[in-house]
């Protein structure tokens, strides 16, 4: 395992068991979020990095009982916490590196990233391998439930211009890594990107 993946895994494995009660109000962010990715019944649909599992039950809604909801992440205390929350009711959770998932190439309709673009140790290659299992024309959604500002101030640091978030630094990020960005948001309460993937 790389140093980036056990410094990953150190960071959200002391942080698991309480990680839902810290953010007791993101339900309705993560709802909204999954709405803008306007995917429809029977598709599937990855959420790569998905700590606890808190987007799996509106993915499972927005997908219905026939889609694939699929929850991958890197760090088994959080799969725990998202098992305890119960919400492997609502998807297959997948201990993996999104960097080298076990999915077929354009297997997907949608990816969905809660926060996961900051802990992406190659950004542009990990960015192309959530391409390579998207279809043509499918989407990715790189969501935070409050802005950069704002969670910079939570953090108690300053943004930077080399935040891969920044528009002009995510746009051709994602461009030379199989996506074209549709929308770009980052207000206080919300940060969300989407972009489709490009033949």
């Amino acid at each position: 395992m790389s140093d980036d993946h056990t410094h990953v895994q150190e960071f959200f494995s002391a942080r698991a068991a309480d990680w839902d009660s810290r953010f007791p109000d993101d339900g309705p962010a993560y709802a909204a979020a999954v709405a803008e990715l306007g995917l429809r019944e029977g598709d599937r649909v990855l959420d790569a990095g998905c700590g606890t599992g808190r987007a799996l039950p509106p993915l499972r809604t927005a997908v219905g009982l026939s889609g694939v909801v699929l929850g991958a992440d890197l760090t088994p205390a959080m799969l725990h916490a998202a098992v305890r929350a119960g919400r492997d009711r609502d998807g297959r959770l997948l201990l993996t590196d999104v960097a080298a998932l076990p999915l077929r190439s354009r297997s997907l309709d949608a990816v969905f990233g809660a926060g996961l673009i900051s802990h992406l140790p190659r950004p542009a290659e990990n960015l192309r391998e959530l391409a390579r299992v998207v279809r043509p024309g499918g989407v990715l959604a790189l969501f935070h439930p409050i802005g950069r500002a704002a969670l910079a101030a939570r953090q108690g640091r300053q943004i930077t211009p080399e935040d891969l978030r920044a528009e002009p630094n995510l746009r051709p990020l994602l461009a030379g890594s199989g996506w074209r960005m549709t929308s770009y948001v980052d207000e206080d309460a919300r940060f969300l990107a989407l972009a489709v993937r490009e033949d």
